[in-house]
């Protein structure tokens, strides 16, 4: 594995996936973070394209049992070997913008994607190292605290807790799991748009299962349709319903009407949420230590910094 370009480690974040995916070029999807893949918690998502899985990597070298065969057949699945350090996250999430022809994934990609049709694994993880805009688009996420030291390496030390990111998605009626780490896709078996969830939640269940109870650190998010699209689909098919109900059906009017509006409330805290992801973003990329240590200095030569030293710790201990 080389570093290609030193691509940056980023955080496991649906507002830093989101508009990683935008300034991809990619249009009408986003991230969401989830905790269960039942279905009173997965519906409301719309629809769902595919699974980004974050787990603590272990070398299946060490453990050849129940590992899952490659489908080495599957010249239809855009699949990438993982060449490079930290990018792990992206080449999960191009593993599924890739292999799905009902996202817009905007002109560059589309290209991208032309041009290393008939490349092997190695040689498309290879072009994904040399994409400028993908790698880019990446390390604009770069966090700038140079305190922090998160390198990701499955190369590692075995003392070294090294974490990866795969995908789930279907393909051409079955169910592959994706991970650049393995020497292809892996097919989980036939499913269709509307039981690949249940299937990718009990392959992901069976993962989590093998670590034990003494691993918690998973993480699971869904690369789905834009939300805001959906909810303002929903008002204007419940603004057609609403010209079309007769004037004294006054029962079906409120229902439609109720309903219209939970939608408006969602769309607002959607809205919302977009903007404090793009603050966070913001704050992310922003080197603040300068900042804190002439805050620091400062309070040092007018001999404050000492007193507010001591009132924090006392307000720990409380």
């Amino acid at each position: 594995m080389t570093d290609a370009g030193d691509w940056c480690l980023i955080e496991s974040d649906p507002g830093v996936f989101t508009e990683l995916i935008s300034g991809m070029g990619c249009r009408g999807v986003q991230t969401e973070e989830i905790y269960s893949l039942d279905p009173e918690f997965t519906d409301e998502l719309g629809q769902m394209y595919g699974l980004i899985f974050l787990f603590k990597w272990q070398n299946k070298k060490d453990n050849q049992i129940n590992i899952p065969q490659v489908d080495h057949d599957a010249n239809h699945v855009f699949f990438a070997n993982q060449v490079i350090n930290n990018a792990c996250a992206t080449q999960a999430i191009l593993s599924i913008l890739l292999n799905r022809d009902d996202i817009d994934i905007g002109e560059e990609l589309r290209n991208f994607k032309e041009f290393t049709a008939d490349f092997p694994p190695d040689m498309k993880g290879l072009a994904i190292s040399n994409s400028e805009l993908i790698r880019s688009v990446h390390n604009s996420f770069a966090r700038s605290d140079p305190f922090v030291n998160e390198i990701v390496d499955p190369n590692a030390g075995k003392d070294q807790d090294v974490y990866h990111f795969i995908a789930f998605t279907p393909i051409h009626g079955a169910l592959y799991e994706l991970d650049g780490l393995s020497q292809g896709p892996i097919n989980l078996g036939p499913c269709d748009e509307n039981n690949w969830v249940e299937k990718a939640n009990e392959a992901i269940k069976n993962r989590m299962e093998s670590y034990g109870a003494s691993e918690l650190h998973f993480s699971l998010m869904a690369l789905i349709r834009d939300r805001i699209e959906q909810l303002e689909e929903l008002i204007e098919e419940a603004d057609g319903i609403l010209l079309s109900l007769p004037e004294d059906d006054i029962e079906a009017r409120n229902r439609v009407k109720q309903d219209r509006l939970i939608h408006v409330q969602t769309l607002q805290q959607e809205k919302e949420k977009r903007k404090r992801w793009h603050r966070e973003n913001i704050l992310r990329k922003h080197n603040f230590i300068p900042m804190i240590y002439n805050l620091l200095k400062h309070l040092s030569e007018k001999d404050q910094l000492e007193s507010i030293v001591a009132q924090a710790k006392e307000k720990a201990k409380k």
